[in-house]
């Protein structure tokens, strides 16, 4: 998906469903049209069929099924003839199709695991990616949708704006200056006659970096609610007379992201060990007169749109992501929402470190979220769903299912 139409240089930003933040300075991924070659010589392996891991799924199929329908629903709607890279193994749109088809008829016919394992190896190539250290290792984060009690109009203490796109932000598709290969966008404001970039998270939460005319979707009783609404991606807003409004992903301003926890960590303010979203939270609210160094820091800043409450909320294809079975990864080198299976060990409610096996699908990507040897694993919504991936940041395994393409 492309933010201007084929005729056009500089656009107003329609809106990109996407948990994207921007990496580059002044360059943005463009929600999931990415085709940038990968940086590592290929991210995948063949596993052969007597080296597949055990397909133990710890989850029940409704979901699974459920979310292999979203997927199918977005092959069955582009040229069959689409071709998608998976390292040295391509796939078009139309085989995906018919492979994601299969593969819902194989988890409904098959509810025995073994009996479900030998088919697929019949029917499937299994990938592993190689992770960040070349031998399969596999960083896990987790992300979630949050529930924030919200004020459509300010007033005390809810003062801090959930904003819209503002008019004035700009972006130019590359495509149109013949960077046919480029997915990249530049996004800035228009200032007599010049493209220049857009305010910065510090300039609009703390300057006036925005115009007054910038619509707002609610307000927060609390400036880190709305960053971590910006970190999440995506949110519902709870008004007083119970009425809900889903805040998605619109656009970034085309700053680079920069972490946090990572700050907090350099500045020796916060153990690496014990670094989780609830010790930010912790050492931010000890601390407010560090709120505006420390959320400034990430220059990095979301806009958001509403988005239909039904379902959950859109990851980077336009699908509704399904709680514990939709991941994020590098959308350069895992460039469509294939069937997946990962393994590790998570948080649970309780804290506890807990073992996962299952089949999930490779609907959404992330910011933060780059190379083989990344995963973020949507864990749900609210509270529950905050405490886990909060402090989920776990080792595992990735694998990608293709049809085989005889």
């Amino acid at each position: 998906m492309v933010v201007a139409g084929p005729r056009s240089v500089i656009s107003q930003f329609p809106g990109v469903i996407s948990r994207v933040f921007a990496l580059m300075v002044c360059v943005v991924l463009v929600g999931c049209a990415s085709r940038v070659p990968p940086t590592v010589e290929s991210p995948l392996q063949t596993v052969p069929p007597g080296e597949w891991p055990a397909l133990m799924d710890d989850l029940d199929p409704e979901g699974l099924i459920a979310a292999t329908e979203q997927s199918l629903s977005y092959f069955d709607v582009l040229p069959r003839d689409r071709v998608f890279t998976f390292g040295t193994e391509n796939r078009t749109a139309g085989q995906l199709a018919e492979g994601a088809r299969r593969f819902i008829q194989l988890v409904r016919d098959e509810p025995n695991p073994e009996g479900l394992a030998q088919a697929l190896k019949q029917e499937f190539v299994l990938l592993r990616s190689v992770g960040r250290d070349g031998r399969g290792e596999v960083l896990f984060t987790g992300y979630y949708e949050p529930l924030l009690e919200a004020r459509r109009e300010l007033e005390f203490p809810f003062e801090y704006p959930v904003y819209g796109v503002p008019e004035d932000l700009v972006m130019v598709d590359l495509e149109a200056f013949g960077l046919e290969k480029s997915p990249r966008a530049v996004v800035g404001r228009v200032e007599d006659h010049e493209l220049v970039r857009f305010a910065d998270r510090e300039e609009i939460d703390f300057g006036d970096g925005l115009a007054s005319t910038t619509p707002v979707l609610g307000y927060l009783a609390d400036p880190v609610d709305v960053f971590f609404l910006h970190v999440q991606g995506s949110g519902t807003l709870i008004f007083p007379d119970g009425t809900r409004l889903r805040a998605g992903y619109a656009v970034s301003n085309g700053w680079e992201y920069r972490s946090i926890g990572k700050l907090l960590i350099d500045d020796g303010l916060i153990p690496r060990e014990e670094m989780s979203m609830q010790a930010i939270r912790a050492y931010l609210a000890a601390h407010p007169d560090e709120i505006k160094r420390v959320l400034g820091y990430n220059a990095s800043y979301v806009f958001f749109r509403p988005l239909p409450s039904e379902g959950g909320p859109l990851g980077c294809y336009g699908l509704p992501v399904t709680s514990g079975r939709s991941i994020a990864t590098d959308r350069r080198l895992f460039p469509a929402p294939v069937m997946a299976w990962i393994e590790g060990t998570m948080p649970g409610p309780g804290g506890e470190q807990t073992r996962f096996s299952r089949f999930v699908l490779n609907q959404d990507t992330g910011g933060s979220i780059r190379g083989p040897g990344r995963v973020d694993l949507f864990i749900g919504a609210g509270e529950e769903a905050a405490g886990i991936a909060g402090r989920m940041n776990n080792l595992g395994r990735l694998y990608l299912f293709l049809p085989s393409s005889i």
